[in-house]
Order: structure tokens, then C-alpha cells, then sequence
């Protein structure tokens, strides 16, 4: 019969998380020895922790850091809001934007175990989602926005800005969290994607019985209009529609930027 007391199992169960019948049952099988308890429960847990790694996890935070010249974006995946507004949530998805920032993506290896152990605790599919990580040229700027919504961050934007300030960085930071920008220019769409989209636009003039000798001019001028949506400097100024957002940098330019947003 195993040796243990039930201040044994309390103990247990504030090292890791696990019910008090868990805890018992695992001492039981390890008789009385805490550790190896300890390491029999991560096992089962981590076995029922696969078992929800199918489950959607649409929900999670998103968090931000800025540190000595590198920017850091981190997803922290959840099934629920109700985990992704809880304090050890946050907590830990700011933990994460800070490593990234400081030591770089790979660094996030170092918290597989914190993160399983979260998994468990909190029994939902957990996991890290998008990781950006900006480091800024010499001379250049690095400034964020991040939208908070119930206490957690939910849309992240880092832009690098060059010939620029920090203030102007994070100005083109907050139109973008708004307008959610694909492109930087329509330099950087891809050709594919152009090609499709003039296609479909193409369909669209011929099904609304526009003349045929007209649909060139039109399809191409709605292809303008589509540039405008979607590339972030041709897209007007949420703060002064009457400017573009490369007409509001003035002599600044974008290097390049990110966007990171619950559920997208």
C-alpha cells in the first residue's frame, strides 16, 4: 500500500494542476513518490492533450513587444474566450512576443513545456499560432498598434518606417489594424493573384451586359479601385481621406509591415 498523506496530494495537485482524484490515483501508482507522480500525470495529461489538438481554436491573443530595435508579433491560439481573456493567457502570450523579440523565433522551443503544461491545466487545444519578428535597419523605426478588445489584444500591426518617427510609424500602424491591408504597393501583388482578380472582374462587366468594346477600360479602372482596398499605400487615410497613405508620409517610406489578427 502506497505511503501518503492528503497534504501529499494538495501538494501535488498545486505542482501541477491536476484534480484532486488524479493526484491521489497518481500517487497511488508511484507509490507515494511525488515525482515520479508528477511525471506519470504530465504523461496522462499530455495523451489527453493530443486527443484536443483537432479540436478548432479560432479564439487566443495576440501580443507585441518592442525591444532595442526588434519588433515581436505572437499568436496564442485557445478555443474559447474565456481562456483567451484569462490573466495567465495574456500573461504568457506577452512572455512569448518578449522572448521572440529578445532571442528570436526559435527561442519559443524553450517554452514547448510551459505551453503543454497550459494545455492541460486549462484542458483546451493550445498552441502557438503566427510568430512576426521585425528587426529594424540602422536609421529606421519600428513602432506597433495593437487593438485590445475585454482586456486581451486581438489585432496587431508592426511597421517599419524609414526617413521617419515613431509617432508617423505608428500612425500607418493604426490605419492598418482598421483597413487590414494585404499589400504594401501593388508592386508586391503577386501576378497570379492580379491575373485571377481581373478575371473575376472580367465576369462581372460581362454579366452586367456592359458593351464588349468597353470592358477592357472597365475592368481595368475596377482593378484600380481594388489596388486602392488592398495596398496599404494607396489605400486613403482613415485619419484624412482626402490623402493616400503615401501622400501622408511625406519624405518617410514603409520598409515593410505586419499584421497579426485573431481569427483571420
Amino acid at each position: 500500500m502506497a505511503s501518503f498523506t492528503a497534504k501529499d496530494v494538495q501538494a501535488l495537485r498545486k505542482a501541477t494542476g491536476a484534480g484532486m482524484m488524479d493526484a491521489k490515483r497518481a500517487l497511488e501508482e508511484n507509490e507515494g513518490d511525488a515525482t515520479a507522480a508528477a511525471k506519470w500525470l504530465r504523461e496522462k495529461g499530455i495523451a489527453k492533450a493530443a486527443a484536443r489538438s483537432d479540436r478548432e481554436n479560432t479564439e487566443g491573443v495576440v501580443a507585441v513587444a518592442v525591444i532595442d530595435g526588434v519588433g515581436a508579433i505572437v499568436e496564442l491560439k485557445c478555443e474559447t474566450d474565456f481562456v483567451a481573456k484569462s490573466d495567465r493567457f495574456i500573461a504568457m502570450a506577452q512572455e512569448l512576443a518578449d522572448l521572440v523579440a529578445r532571442e528570436g523565433e526559435e527561442a519559443l522551443a524553450s517554452r514547448a513545456t510551459e505551453i503543454e503544461d497550459l494545455k492541460i491545466t486549462l484542458k483546451e487545444n493550445i498552441e502557438v499560432g503566427r510568430v512576426v519578428r521585425m528587426e529594424a535597419a540602422e536609421g529606421d523605426v519600428l513602432a506597433y498598434y495593437l487593438h485590445m478588445q475585454e482586456g486581451r489584444g486581438v489585432n496587431a500591426v508592426l511597421v517599419e518606417l524609414a526617413g521617419g518617427d515613431e509617432d508617423k510609424a505608428r500612425e500607418v500602424a493604426m490605419h492598418a489594424a482598421f483597413t487590414r491591408p494585404r499589400y504594401l504597393s501593388r508592386d508586391e501583388v503577386p501576378a497570379d493573384v492580379v491575373a485571377a482578380e481581373r478575371e473575376t472582374l472580367l465576369n462581372i462587366t460581362k454579366n452586367e451586359g456592359k458593351p464588349e468594346q468597353a470592358w477592357d477600360k472597365i475592368v481595368e479602372g475596377r482593378l484600380t479601385g481594388w489596388f486602392k482596398e488592398h495596398t496599404l499605400l494607396e489605400q486613403k487615410w482613415v485619419k484624412d481621406e482626402k490623402q493616400t497613405i503615401d501622400k501622408m508620409l511625406g519624405d518617410a517610406r514603409i520598409v515593410r509591415f505586419a499584421q497579426v489578427e485573431i481569427g483571420s
